[in-house]
This record gives C-alpha cells, structure tokens and sequence, in this order.
C-alpha cells in the first residue's frame, strides 16, 4: 500500500530540511543549528520521548524560556503525536498547578533555574516524567536530541490530531487551553506567509516569549516553513535587541506596543537594517505609531490582530493603509472569515459596535476539559471572540475594547482606548492603562494608571483637565493613579484584571 501523504508540524520541518539542508535554520547563543541538523536532532528527540512510556495524546508542558532547546522540545513533541503545553515561565505556586492540573499534563521540561518552583507544584498533578529544558541534571532536551538513530518516531499522525493547548492569556478569566490542530496552526502559518510579506531571504529575531502564540505560530513556525535563517534570544531586553538589530543584520522584527515605546525611549534608538516591523498582542496607540513612523519612516509597519484560539493571526493592516487607517487593526488574513455583530447575531452597520465573529480552519477545537465553555464559544456556528470591534465600508476593523474591558459609567459606554489614545499625547506619560472601578453614583467609573516618564512630574488634577479638553465629558476619568509600572504578561498585555482588583480597594 503506497504511504499516504501527510501534512503536519513535523512535515513542514522536514521539508525545509530537504529543500535546504545546509541552510542555518536557528541560532541561539553560541548554538547553530542547520535545517538537516534540526531536524534529525527533533526525530532522536521524539524517540527518546516516547521511549519514556509517553504516548501519542499525552501532554507535555515546557517550561521555560526561549533557547533552542524549547524549540526541540515542540518540534519533538509534535512529530511524537504528543500535545505540547507551552507554560508562561513567570508563573509559580497555584498558576503554574492549575495548568499542569488543568492539561492532566504527564511530562514537565523546565529551565534548571525555575526546576524548584517546578518540584513545588509537580506532585500536585499527573507529571510523571520530569527533565530539562537546557542543559541539567536530570532528563535533558539537549542530550536526548544527540543520541539514537535520526529517524522519524513510528506514530500514525493526521494532521486532525491535535498538537497543542494554547492557554489564554488569563487577563480578563482563569486561563483555558485552546485545542489547537497540526491542521489548524498550517493554515495560519500560510496565512501569516502571505499577509506578512514573509520572504525565506528574511533576517528575522525573536525575542517574545515563544511560549505565546504570537511568537511561535505568527512568526517562528512560517520563518521555518519558508527555511529563513532565525535568530532567537532568550527574553526581549531592550538594549540588547537594540545591539543585535544594528549588528547582525536584522531586517524582520516583532515586539508588542509595550516593547515598541521601551525601544523607542531608548538612548540607543536605531532601526538601521530594519525593514518589517511587526507589532500586535494589544492595542497600539495611535500618538506612539505616530511617534515611530517618523521615527522610521523607511520601515514597514505591520498592525497583527487576534487571538491563540485562531492561532493567532486574524487580520493584519499592511504599512501602505497605515497613513489613511493608523487605528485600524486591517482586514482578515487568507483563511479567516469575519462578522462583527450585536448581542442578537445581527451583522451591525459601518461605524457600529459589535463582537468580532470568526470562522476558520485555524479555529481550535474547543476548551479543554471545557465543554460549557466551548459550546458556548462556537454558538450559532461561529466564534466568538470577546473583542468589541466597529467595521468601515471596506471591510477594516477598528478594536474598541475586549467586551468584559468596556466601562459602563452611568449608563453609557465608554472604550477604554479612547480615554488611553487621549492622555498618551501628554508629554510626561509614558504608559497609561483605562479601567473601571466601583463608584456609588456612576456604578463604574473611568479611572487612569498612569506610568510617568523618567524625570517628569504631573498632578492628578492637571492630566484630568487635559483629558477634559480632547475627550467627551463622560469619558473623562474620575480619578487617576500613578503607578512605577503596568503588570502585564511576557506578551505584553496589559492585565487590567489585576489592575481592577488592586484599584477597586482604594477609597477616595
């Protein structure tokens, strides 16, 4: 019987390992890998897995930072037909349980230096198998990629199977693991290619957390599906980005606004070779993407929208509608159908609120272990995605806000971004985050958190006259905190949840 052809995450490596053998697939460090050479160290890898009794289906949780070793373990994982778990590494004690406990997770890799906060929470679940991620003691990625024959792992795939829990970023609700599919990650990796201008000559660095979607499936995964050259640090440091933009040659960047306004207040500010830049995870103010393009007019600027449960790109707004549409959020990529509609599924007119819909093959298959909360989010045949969005005549969309993120003062609704965009353009702010609070008379009120640049000074009572002269008066924020920083996760959202909770205690 002739073998049935295939397409899944492990194929799409090999491919490139084919096409481009000798090509440098990834760089990490002092660490250079080819694409033969990745691809025979994640076929050892893969084996070495399932020799440790773990079986197609079962799920494995990385826990780490980015290196080369987190990207073996994926790979690996993949080509086994087990279902890779990606762990923010900044979580420890109960969070980081209730996602081993959550996926029922069998194997944990960890870097060695967070394996004590790994030890403290692993005997709380179902982790059976503990290694490392870099180079440890105990099960080690690294080594197990060097031994043993470098052939693909005897396990029947379909690139239905799923291949990933994509766990939501928790801002506004406990996190869910979004079921993700060989099938559906493709899909996006084709789409990204295509709205992105992706070329295999690109120069890309990735410095976000490739334990987010963003990272990993916008940008990593369809670099190596094209077989470009890919240099990976291990955490977005601002000075060091800056260095290795200006000396390697880098012409392909993503960072989330937050990142972007750290670069740009940088005294080393430069994007010489820089020719792509990408940004998205949140909301890009308008006077920030202002402030950069002309800053750096030659560059490119990309605007990605969406979320881990579409794996995550959605729509994208090209640099050349970035002069009419800069609050835009674009139009949706190659496999994405979108609807923005009211609370009774109706399709809204141009210039109406309404909740983004989606429907795609880049979709994931629901909430693990959540069936409630999957039937609930595919109801009526679509996705609904929680983002509150307007759409002009020409299909683009305008974010206004996450649905559970709109403030209701008085009876009227108010978009955060509005009040945000309005108290950026103040010279002395450097971050500012808009949420709700309880208040007798307005049952929410509009309340700022503001970050002050270095050096500058500002009263409450001045930024609120400010906002009074560029805003409607019921957008006007009641109150405002100062605060050093925002807390966020490593993707760069903002987490107005804790900002809520925090400021929700504090009487005026």
């Amino acid at each position: 019987m002739e073998p049935v052809w295939r397409n899944t995450i492990g194929d799409v490596l090999r491919r490139s390992a084919e096409r481009k053998p000798e090509q440098a697939a990834l760089i990490f460090e002092d660490r250079r890998w080819t694409y033969r050479e990745l691809d025979e160290a994640t076929d050892r890898l893969a084996r070495a897995l399932l020799k440790l009794e773990l079986k197609k289906g079962d799920r494995v949780a990385a826990y780490g930072r980015n290196s080369d070793g987190f990207v073996l373990l994926w790979l690996a994982a993949a080509k086994a037909g087990l279902v890779h778990v990606p762990v923010n590494y900044a979580l420890k004690g109960e969070e980081l349980a209730y996602i081993l406990r959550q996926s029922g997770s069998r194997a944990l890799f960890c870097d060695p230096d967070l394996m004590s906060d790994a030890e403290a929470v692993k005997d709380g679940g179902e982790v059976e198998v503990f290694g490392t991620i870099r180079e440890g003691e105990s099960l080690d990625v690294l080594r197990m990629a060097e031994k043993g024959a470098a052939e693909p792992p005897a396990v029947e795939l379909e690139d239905t199977d799923l291949v990933q829990l994509l766990y939501t970023s928790g801002t506004t609700s406990a996190p869910k693991g979004a079921m993700m599919t060989h099938r559906a990650l493709i899909h996006e990796y084709i789409g990204s290619i295509q709205a992105l201008d992706f070329h295999e000559g690109d120069a890309p660095l990735h410095a976000l957390p490739l334990y987010h979607s963003a990272q990993m499936h916008v940008f990593l995964m369809p670099y190596l599906m094209l077989g470009a050259t890919n240099r990976l640090l291990e955490a977005p440091d601002p000075a060091n980005v800056l260095k290795v933009l200006k000396e390697e040659g880098i012409n392909s960047f993503f960072a989330p606004p937050t990142f972007w306004i750290a670069l740009i207040n940088h005294p080393d500010f430069r994007l010489d070779s820089l020719q792509k830049g990408y940004y998205g995870a949140s909301i890009m103010p308008v006077p920030v993407l202002e402030k950069l393009r002309e800053a750096a007019p030659e560059l490119g600027f990309y605007n990605c929208f969406g979320q881990s449960e579409i794996g995550p790109l959605a729509t994208v707004l090209r640099p050349e509608e970035h002069g009419e549409r800069p609050d835009s959020a674009g139009r949706p990529v190659m496999f994405v159908e979108m609807r923005v509609v009211d609370d009774r599924m109706r399709d809204v007119g141009p210039g109406e609120m309404g909740e983004i819909l989606y429907r795609s093959p880049q979709l994931c298959q629901g909430y693990w272990d959540k069936p409630k909360e999957s039937e609930a989010a595919f109801s009526g045949g679509w996705f609904h995605s929680g983002d509150l969005a307007r759409v002009d005549e020409k299909g683009y969309i305008y974010i206004v806000d996450r649905k559970k993120d709109v403030i209701n003062t008085g009876g009227v609704l108010v978009a955060s971004r509005d009040v945000e965009d309005a108290i950026y353009t103040h010279p002395a702010v450097q971050e500012v985050a808009v949420i709700s609070t309880p208040d007798p008379k307005w049952i929410e009120a509009v309340t700022a958190i503001v970050v002050l640049k270095e050096g500058e000074h500002v009263e409450e009572a001045e930024l609120i006259e400010y906002a009074k002269e560029r805003l409607a008066s019921f957008k006007v924020p009641k109150a405002v905190h100062f605060v050093k920083d925002l807390p966020r996760n490593a993707s760069g959202k903002i987490l107005k949840r804790l900002l809520r909770e925090e400021f929700a205690k504090v009487t005026r």
